[in-house]
């Protein structure tokens, strides 16, 4: 939940305790753009209510939006994150729901893990790579260098 301060004293947003929100209100706790939140909306992750032309957002709308974000940081696609939704609105149980849920988690996890073993992989090729170039950058500075048992040319005469 997101804090705003008068005079030092840290309060709850007043938007937390709210019943309805404006896209506004939304956009400015989450720090999203209301294009974004209509974009969500489109997709038919949230409902607001309309009231003439204004969106009027529920707790339910807010919760599903702060879910939303959340998806994305754990790297879950729009589309999974809809799923979700619907099992939870249309399934069998919180069970199912969280059955199907962990098994996104694992497979996100075992994505990942794949994923950084894959990086650590390329971080040892460029170690590799760099330790060449490293090495055939001295042997060619070493080969450019006059040797110590090789006499120095004479210095040029200068006319006087």
């Amino acid at each position: 939940m997101m804090t705003s301060t008068t005079q030092g004293v840290v309060r709850p947003r007043e938007s937390a305790r709210a019943t309805t929100y404006t896209i506004s209100d939304l956009a400015d706790e989450f720090n999203i753009t209301t294009r974004a939140i209509r974009y969500y909306e489109d997709q038919g992750l949230i409902t607001p209510a309309r009231r003439g032309s204004r969106r009027i957002y529920s707790r339910r709308d807010r919760a599903r939006l702060s879910l939303i974000l959340r998806g994305k940081r754990l790297g879950f696609s729009l589309n999974e994150t809809r799923q979700l939704f619907e099992l939870y609105d249309n399934g069998p149980g919180e069970d199912a729901h969280t059955a199907h849920f962990m098994g996104l988690l694992a497979e996100r996890r075992a994505l990942l893990e794949q994923q950084m073993r894959d990086i650590r992989a390329i971080l040892r090729e460029i170690d590799i790579a760099e330790a060449d170039a490293l090495r055939v950058t001295a042997a060619r500075k070493s080969e450019a260098a006059p040797s110590a048992s090789s006499p120095a040319s004479p210095a040029p005469v200068a006319a006087r």
